[in-house]
């Protein structure tokens, strides 16, 4: 039976989709059969294993707890946060040095998938890095059963599938599951399954999950998204058994080359057209001190951007001046406001000098226009009135910090006084802009996320900034609260919003279609979902620099 299934196989393959050889052999002979295909699969994983490991991508996990509920069906209770900067060529395996702790992680630790988490349910970040990899040690016909399921597109990239058993007496760490291989190159593009033990002596637990990777420069497929989920799995010493969702991102993996990259002086001449020494003069002192406050500012973005947390300029930051922009126009101000995208999933904004900036993760949520002109007027209003000097930043080696050290060196944290003083002015813009109408969804959003403060802190408490402000005030204007309203959107899920390019760190709006609610459990208010990508093969960059297309994700 199974030489037959073989045959048919086979047979699919050779018809008039036939799938070439590999995108780097190119006088490969075209590949017709299952056998082939494998054989190209395996060979393909393992030179992507030693491709993966020779970088260092930011690594960021949020994980909820869940529980059911008699209304709702599974809400969260709970949530953690791990941050960090992946090394993943260890000899030993992976080692995840956190951003966040005061103990950093240096030392690679031994691979080992059933460490996702200890006993007592608590979460290990490294087990969620170890499924970038689909089996670091061995992923060959000697270890595993390949099952050849069919084809199947993936947004615009085709792929064969594979159902992958590990053999019998073949150790630990095995993957068990479904793989989507592009029918190109052969690289495995997609992932879905469980690490398993074939002779059943693994200690630990093992989290189901669905691992992406994107094509990111030619011929070059790398981590990008992880989705885990478990629903009834039992630990020892707990009677309650873990339920759970995380998200996995990876980005900043071009950090290293962007920041070593060879400079032609010769391309960059610089601009002399200001230039006019029948006009030239000296600077006064409050033009010294404003240019002072303008350096600092600027050493604390790019630092930021060089260490892979804040976004290169973009649609988005242009989106959001627009905003600003409203704001400022229909209050009659004239502030040279910008702003820029902070990478990381936590609901925080700050200002430094006249940038705002705002984190990925708090656009992801926000339901409409009228909620993000409320987050930005609160900073707005911190640009505008008295705040404490940044003076600090203009020496350079105050910012000359790595990825490791920012979140403990920098803070652009206002005071409850600062933010009491903030939060009044920027209602007194908000009722003086195009949103005075529209407040009603701000004042939704706010009750939403005061709704989950107790159960979400981790994402809720900013590390560099503030958290989004609950005005009182603002928080009246509003209707009631009620989840069980189809039209009452108060907050998008995760990643709702924005899609992030985790080579250069570019983000962008996603063009995601809307979407019709079937139940209440579907609004998913702050919480976390599946990964869906619409995949696309890699496109070199327009003479503009901005590339053809990007892959989209989208969580809805």
């Amino acid at each position: 039976m199974r030489a037959f299934k073989l045959s048919l196989a086979a047979i699919i393959l050779a018809g008039p989709f036939a799938v070439s050889g590999v995108a780097s052999a190119q006088s490969n002979p075209a590949v017709t059969t299952v056998g082939q295909a494998i054989d190209q699969i395996v060979a393909r994983e393992r030179d992507e294993l030693a491709v993966i490991r020779r970088y260092s991508p930011i690594v960021e996990t949020y994980v909820q707890d869940m529980k059911p509920d008699n209304e709702m069906g599974i809400i969260p209770v709970k949530d953690h946060y791990f941050l960090g900067q992946a090394q993943l060529a260890g000899e030993k395996g992976v080692s995840d040095t956190s951003m966040l702790d005061s103990k950093k992680k240096s030392k690679g630790e031994e691979f080992n998938p059933f460490a996702h988490l200890e006993s007592g349910s608590k979460y290990v970040p490294e087990g969620f890095v170890q499924m970038i990899f689909v089996d670091p040690n061995g992923f060959d016909k000697e270890h595993y059963m390949f099952n050849y399921v069919g084809r199947e597109f993936i947004g615009e990239v085709r792929c064969l599938v594979f159902d992958v058993t590990p053999l019998p007496k073949t150790g630990k760490g095995r993957f068990n599951g479904r793989i989507w291989a592009e029918d190109q190159g052969f690289a495995i593009v997609r992932y879905n399954g469980v690490f398993t033990s074939s002779d059943g002596e693994a200690k630990g637990f093992a989290l189901h999950f669905d691992s992406w990777r994107m094509n990111l420069q030619p011929d070059l497929w790398l981590p990008a998204l992880i989705y885990s989920q478990e629903s009834e799995l039992k630990t020892d010493g707990s009677d309650s058994p873990v339920r759970f969702r995380a998200q996995t991102r990876l980005w900043g993996y071009d950090l290293q080359t962007s920041n070593s990259k060879p400079v032609d002086l010769n391309s960059m001449p610089l601009d002399q057209s200001g230039l006019d020494k029948k006009t030239a003069q000296d600077y006064s002192p409050i033009e010294a001190e404003q240019k002072w406050q303008a350096t600092a500012e600027n050493n604390v973005i790019d630092r930021l951007q060089r260490i892979g947390l804040v976004a290169p300029t973009g649609e988005v930051d242009k989106v959001l001046e627009t905003v600003i922009n409203n704001l400022e126009v229909t209050n009659n101000l004239d502030v040279d406001v910008h702003c820029r995208v902070m990478l990381t999933g936590t609901l925080e904004s700050f200002s430094i000098g006249h940038t705002i900036v705002v984190s990925r993760g708090l656009i992801d949520v926000l339901p409409d226009e009228a909620s993000l002109a409320t987050v930005l007027a609160q900073e707005l209003a911190q640009v505008i009135m008295t705040k404490p000097s940044t003076d600090q930043w203009g020496f350079n080696d105050t910012t000359n910090v790595t990825a490791g050290e920012a979140l403990s060196h920098f803070s652009f944290k206002g005071t409850s006084a600062d933010i009491d003083r903030a939060n009044s002015k920027a209602l007194d813009l908000l009722k003086h802009s195009p949103y005075k109408d529209k407040l009603g969804s701000a004042a939704l959003f706010m009750k939403q996320l005061s709704a989950e403060s107790t159960a979400l802190p981790a994402l809720i408490d900013a590390r560099l900034g503030n958290g989004v402000a609950l005005s009182q005030a603002l928080m009246q204007m509003g209707p009631q609260l009620d989840a069980n309203k189809l039209d009452q959107v108060a907050a998008l899920p995760l990643g709702g919003r924005v899609k992030l390019n985790p080579w250069d760190d570019r983000v962008e709006l996603l063009k995601a279609k809307p979407v019709s609610l079937n139940s209440a459990r579907e609004k998913m208010p702050f919480e976390v979902t599946p990964f869906l990508l619409f995949l696309t093969r890699y496109q070199a960059p327009k003479p503009n620099g901005k590339p053809d297309t990007t892959s989209n994700a989208s969580t809805r």
